[in-house]
């Protein structure tokens, strides 16, 4: 019986979809909010993602993106210490964000709705990204702009909870690369 339990269970892994091998040189995620009316980006330089995808399958495809929250990088030293403090993403209590699919379905040629939680600051919501898809040179390209409220995630508390200041929507802009399957 165990082996036939080991015999099982090796082969799901076989025959399980491979995770496409992850190029953080060429991948961005980049949140986009306004503060008193004027575009700021702010470039996550830290994270990592875990993708199998075919898009002739899209519907085993998954997907996962692990970011680390203290890499936010707003491109000035004193707004970056701001950033981590509990106000805002709180660091140091919550170190990483999370996207994690659910589900993934086609929405147009080269276009897919990737359907999942994401969890920010401990706090975990359904969304659905719109992701376009095209291969080049050996590899797979997933870009995408997912729209959020950021106080749904408690982000900009306090006294920053005023959205005259900074904006409640955030548009998180991606772009993941990896090797073709």
């Amino acid at each position: 019986m165990k082996k036939t339990a080991t015999a099982l269970a090796l082969g799901a892994l076989l025959l399980a979809p491979a995770l496409a091998q992850f190029d953080a040189a060429k991948s961005s995620v980049v949140a986009v909010s306004k503060q008193m009316g004027v575009p700021v980006d702010g470039k996550f330089k830290r994270f990592t993602a875990q993708v199998s995808f075919d898009p002739a399958k899209p519907a085993e495809g998954k997907a996962s993106v692990e970011i680390d929250i203290a890499s936010f990088d707003l491109g000035a030293e004193d707004f970056n210490r701001e950033t981590v403090k509990p106000e805002w993403f709180n660091a140091a209590k919550f170190p990483k964000a999370t996207f994690v699919t659910s589900a993934i379905k086609p929405a147009g040629a080269g276009k897919f709705e990737a359907a999942g939680k994401l969890t920010i600051k401990g706090i975990t919501r359904d969304v659905v990204a719109p992701v376009s898809f095209k291969a080049e040179a050996g590899q797979q390209v997933f870009e995408g702009v997912l729209p959020i409220k950021r106080l749904q995630f408690n982000i900009g508390e306090g006294e920053w909870k005023d959205t005259s200041t900074v904006a409640d929507d955030v548009q998180i802009k991606f772009r993941i690369v990896t090797a073709k399957k």
